[in-house]
Parts: C-alpha cells; sequence; structure tokens
C-alpha cells in the first residue's frame, strides 16, 4: 500500500523500513512531522487484518486496533494500481465504526488520470478522496492540511518531547519487547514467542514520574553469517542506527541461555558508540541459585569492558525488578550528561600522575599539564601537554578508569584525549 513509504515522507525520515515484502511493518512506528508551524504526529502500522485468528496476524491487527484508539485522525491508504478489494471493505467497514475524522487516501497514481483512478473507491462511501503518490509526494502536502484541519494550533505543541533516548537491544528473543510493555504498562510493542518479530526500530515517547523518555525498541541482532534476507539487514541496519543516535543503551541478556559472543559484540558496539549502558538480565526467575551464580562469573569473564554500566537482574514477563530500570537509567544518563570544570579536572588529573606517572617513551615521559571537558555523551575528557603521542593504550585506559571513579560515573563509558603542544625546550627534560 505504501503506509511506510508516506510515513518516511512525512517525517522526513527513513525511519520506517520500506521493500518489496508485504506486512514488513508489524509495530506502530511513531514519528514527528511538520507543516510549516503545525507539528504532529504520525503513526505508522502493520498490515490491518481484521479477521485474523491466530498467529502474527492477530498480532498485527492488535497493534491497528491500538493504533487507532490513540489517534484523532485515521488516514485510509488503498492502492490505487491494485483497485478495489474485499480486504479494503472490510478494513473500511471497521474504521467507519471507529467514529473518528477518517480520509481516504488513494496511493500509487503516478502517471494516472486522478479520476479514473479514484472512481471505483467512491463506493466504500468515505467522503472526498485523496489521490496521491507517497514515492514521489504528489498530493501529500493537500492531504496533510486535510488531515489537520480538524485541529487548531495549540502553542503547547510546538514544543516536542525533551529526555533522553533509551535504545533497548539485545539478541533475538531475550524478551526485549516483553520489557518495554512491563516498562510502558501497555502492549506497545509486540511479544510474540518467535526470534526476528521485531523488524523495525521503534520510537516510543514515553513519561514516568514527570520526567519524559523516548524508549526505542530495536530488532534483535543477528550474527553477520545469517543474515540472508533483506529484512534481515534491514533489522541490523536499523539496530545500529537505534544505538548511535540514543542517549542511553539497555543491553538485555538471557539468563536461561549463555553469554554469547554475540552478546559481546552488541556490547562492544555500544560502548564504541559511546553510549551510557544498563545491563540488564532478563528471566532471572527462570534459573536456580546454581545457574545464577554460573551466569553471573560468565558475565564478569566474558564481559568485563561492561564493567562501568549497572547490572539488574530481572522479569520482564512477570515484572519483577522492572522498577529499579529507570533509576538505573537517569543515573546513567546524568552520568553521560556531567559538566566538569577545568580545576576539578586538572586536580584529578594531577592525582592520578602522582599515584601512576606515565611510562617514559625512549628518553622523554609524557608531561600532563592540564585537562578539560570536550564533550558529553559520553563525557570527553582532553588533556594538553607535551610528548603526549606517545602515551600507550593502557595508560589511557588507566586515566579512564580514573576518572570514572574519581566523578562516580557508573553506568557512562568516558573518553581521554591528548593535545600535544610543541615544546621548545624537550631536550631539557631529559
Amino acid at each position: 500500500m505504501g503506509k511506510s513509504t508516506l510515513f518516511n515522507r512525512l517525517t522526513k525520515t527513513r525511519d520506517a523500513l520500506v521493500a518489496d515484502f508485504p506486512g514488513l511493518t508489524r509495530d506502530r512506528h511513531y514519528g514527528n512531522g511538520r507543516l510549516g508551524d503545525r507539528p504532529f504526529l504520525v503513526v505508522d502500522t502493520g498490515g490491518f487484518e481484521p479477521t485474523a485468528r491466530d498467529g502474527i496476524m492477530v498480532e498485527m491487527a492488535q497493534q491497528a486496533e491500538q493504533a487507532i484508539a490513540e489517534a484523532d485522525v485515521l488516514v485510509f491508504i488503498v492502492d490505487g494500481r491494485a483497485g478495489l478489494t474485499a480486504h479494503d471493505r472490510e478494513i473500511a467497514a471497521r474504521l467507519r465504526r471507529a467514529g473518528k475524522p477518517l480520509v481516504l487516501a488513494v496511493n500509487k497514481a503516478e502517471g494516472m488520470r486522478r479520476e479514473i483512478v479514484a472512481a471505483e473507491f467512491h463506493e466504500l462511501g468515505l467522503g472526498d478522496i485523496h489521490v496521491i503518490s507517497s514515492a514521489h509526494g504528489e498530493g501529500v502536502r493537500n492531504l496533510v492540511e486535510v488531515c489537520l484541519a480538524p485541529f487548531p494550533l495549540d502553542p503547547e505543541d510546538e514544543d516536542d518531547l525533551r529526555g533522553p533516548k533509551i535504545a533497548v537491544a539485545g539478541r533475538p528473543n531475550v524478551g526485549k519487547s516483553t520489557l518495554i510493555n512491563a516498562l510502558l504498562g501497555e502492549e506497545r510493542v509486540i511479544a510474540f514467542d518467535q526470534a526476528g518479530t521485531t523488524r523495525d526500530a521503534i520510537s516510543i515517547p514515553f513519561q514516568r514520574g514527570g520526567k519524559e523518555y523516548t524508549l526505542i525498541d530495536t530488532a534483535g541482532l543477528r550474527r553477520k553469517g545469517r543474515v540472508f534476507e533483506s529484512i534481515e539487514k534491514f533489522s541490523v541496519i536499523k539496530t545500529v542506527q537505534a544505538i548511535e543516535q540514543s542517549n542511553i543503551c539497555i543491553l538485555v541478556l538471557d539468563a536461561t541461555q549463555e553469554v554469547s559472543d554475540q552478546d559481546a559484540h552488541i556490547g562492544g558496539f555500544i560502548v564504541e558508540s559511546g553510549r551510557a549502558l544498563v545491563l540488564v538480565i532478563n528471566k532471572w526467575d527462570a534459573v536456580d541459585s546454581y545457574r545464577r551464580e554460573i551466569f553471573k562469573r560468565e558475565v564478569a569473564r566474558k564481559l568485563s569492558f561492561l564493567g562501568f554500566a549497572r547490572q539488574l537482574y530481572i522479569s520482564a514477563l512477570e515484572g519483577q525488578g522492572v522498577s529499579g530500570i529507570f533509576g538505573a537509567v537517569d543515573a546513567a544518563y546524568a552520568a553521560a550528561m556531567i559538566k566538569l570544570p577545568t580545576p576539578r579536572l586538572t586536580r584529578a588529573l594531577q592525582a592520578a600522575v602522582e599515584k601512576q606517572a606515565p611510562p617514559k617513551h625512549g628518553l622523554f615521559r609524557p608531561k600532563m599539564r592540564y585537562a578539560h571537558q570536550g564533550g558529553m555523551n559520553p563525557p570527553v575528557i582532553v588533556i594538553h601537554g607535551t610528548a603526549l603521542e606517545h602515551v600507550s593504550d593502557s595508560y589511557r585506559r588507566f586515566l579512564e578508569r580514573h576518572f570514572l571513579e574519581t566523578f562516580k560515573l557508573q553506568g557512562t563509558p568516558l573518553r581521554v584525549q591528548f593535545r600535544t603542544a610543541h615544546n621548545p625546550f624537550a631536550a631539557r627534560d631529559k
């Protein structure tokens, strides 16, 4: 039908997956759009099968029903090239019963006479017909104007939701969507007992305790060698993009399985991206005390590089331990966004050098003069001095740990950068 293509055009993004496969969108997908001074929220749904009785199609239908319940205006998109179908009639009947403003858009009409394309769809009895091409943008602006006409501009709507963006990542079928549903307290994303159910990265604005967040449910990452279909390739791309665009990642592990190389791979990408992190071990209620001890040892051994992150043990399905996640998220976000004055950083640097001086490189020892903050999310500490190009990676890691411990920054990685000034008296510093 071109729903996701229209979503991308309305939001000026490529956030919805688009490919020549039916049923590609399975969840409700949210995006911000704007027409002049008029902001609006767009919800892209999966294919709607009102009469579905089992399997994933039932789950998709429930997601569409949720979107219908939440929406202020409904846009029913039909395929102008395929013509009117029995399925279109079923959906039209269901949408009419919703009792909400309903706009009929006949898509894929590029290069066709509008009157001819629209003719048979008058049978649906849904009022004016808007002939568009979501791929080419034809008629889209007018469609949006019609949708927004019943709603006056509210000045308060001009401020977009703020707050941290939280990407929920992990291997397939570890319970990511179930966790998001538990956090939100509703069935916002499909939780279905089938690996790879989530294909898009779904952004969900959310408020809790007076604070604003955006949760991002990502598709489960797979090993590169197992990515065969175009859909799966899109899913990996969306996961990577979601991690890069987030402030904080919740990495979900499955306590009933071993800590795998893939868990380490995902954690490594999160660290490389500089994202704050909360490590959530799910399905903790499904393992006994012996398995719990073994699992903790595996985490300590295989994910030692994630030692800066807080670990939480939960059951997303039962809701056990879920309430503590937002406290860890808030702390990690505060650490990632901290502002550190230059005098405090320089004193911390001097304390680190007194504790352990950088090793000599040949006849010279790197000299560290002062430090200042060069960025946030993650915090970047820029150290100035001479001969700093010779500082070893191990000493850099020592400094990173020292700053994290000194300023009690749990939940975020930290970067140390060096800026070397030319020293004309270097020969005297032997």
